[in-house]
C-alpha cells in the first residue's frame, strides 16, 4: 500500500474513532478504540500505538498530550535518520508519527516468560545508543520496557527523550544487571520470574534512583 493511501486510512478510518484520554500528568495514556479496522498495538505517557492489517510493516504513534513533546520526537527521528536499532519514520502530521513496525518482545517481557536474552541484543543496543549520540542525541530513558529484541537483535522503541539534557544511568544499570546477574545465574536456564517479582524490581529500582537524586542535591 503506497503511503498516501495510508494516510488517507489513518485521517477517515482511525482518527475519528479512537479517543485518548489523560486522567493525570502521570499516568499512561488510556485508549479507547472504536475502529473495527485498526488494532491498538499499546500505549505509553503522551500517545497511543495502532496498526492494520492492510500494511502490517507500518504503525501510527497518536499523540493524545503535549503536541510539543511529538514535534520533539520528529526532530529524533530526522536525526535517526535509517539505523536499524530503530523504528524509521515514513510520515507524520500535527497529531501522529507513521514508524516502522517493530516486532519482537521487550525486555522486561522476555524476563517474565522465560524467553533467553542473548548478548548481541546488548551489543546492538549499545551500538545504536552510540550512533544516536553520533548525531547529536542524547539517549535517555532506555530501559527493559523499550528495548525489543526479535531473533537475537535489540531494538530501541523509544526515542521520544532523546532530546533531553544530562545522564540517564537506567541502561547502564540494566546492562550490569545483565552481566552481574542475569549472564551468569539465570541465562543458562532462563526461568520464567513471575510479573509482580520483575515489577516489584522496576518499582523499587525506581525509588532507588528518586532517593539518590534527592540525596545528591542535599
Amino acid at each position: 500500500m503506497q503511503i498516501g493511501k495510508y494516510i488517507s486510512l489513518i485521517e477517515t478510518e482511525l482518527l475519528p474513532q479512537i479517543f485518548l484520554t489523560t486522567p493525570s500528568p502521570f499516568d499512561p495514556i488510556i485508549v479507547e478504540n472504536r475502529s473495527s479496522s485498526w488494532k491498538t498495538v499499546g500505549s505509553g505517557n503522551y500517545a497511543g500505538v495502532f496498526s492494520n492489517d492492510l500494511n502490517p510493516l507500518l504503525v501510527v504513534k497518536v499523540y493524545g498530550r503535549d503536541p510539543d513533546e511529538l514535534k520533539k520526537e520528529i526532530e529524533v527521528y530526522k536525526k535517526l535518520g535509517d539505523h536499524k536499532a530503530y523504528s524509521h519514520l515514513y510520515a507524520y502530521s500535527d497529531s501522529y508519527l507513521v514508524l516502522k513496525k517493530i516486532d519482537g518482545i521487550t525486555l522486561f517481557d522476555a524476563l517474565v516468560k522465560g524467553v533467553p536474552i542473548p548478548e548481541s541484543v546488548i551489543e546492538d543496543i549499545d551500538n545504536g545508543l552510540e550512533y544516536a549520540r553520533s548525531v547529536g542525541l542524547n539517549p535517555f530513558d532506555v530501559h527493559g520496557k523499550n528495548v525489543v529484541m526479535s531473533n537475537g537483535r535489540g531494538y530501541i522503541v523509544d526515542v521520544s527523550d532523546f532530546y533531553k539534557q544530562g545522564y540517564c544511568s537506567k541502561w547502564d544499570d540494566l546492562k550490569k544487571a545483565y552481566y552481574k546477574i542475569y549472564r551468569p545465574f539465570l541465562k543458562k536456564y532462563h526461568p520464567s520470574i513471575p510479573f509482580y517479582v520483575v515489577d516489584g524490581i522496576r518499582k523499587g529500582y525506581r525509588l532507588y534512583r528518586k532517593f539518590f537524586r534527592k540525596a545528591g542535591k542535599m
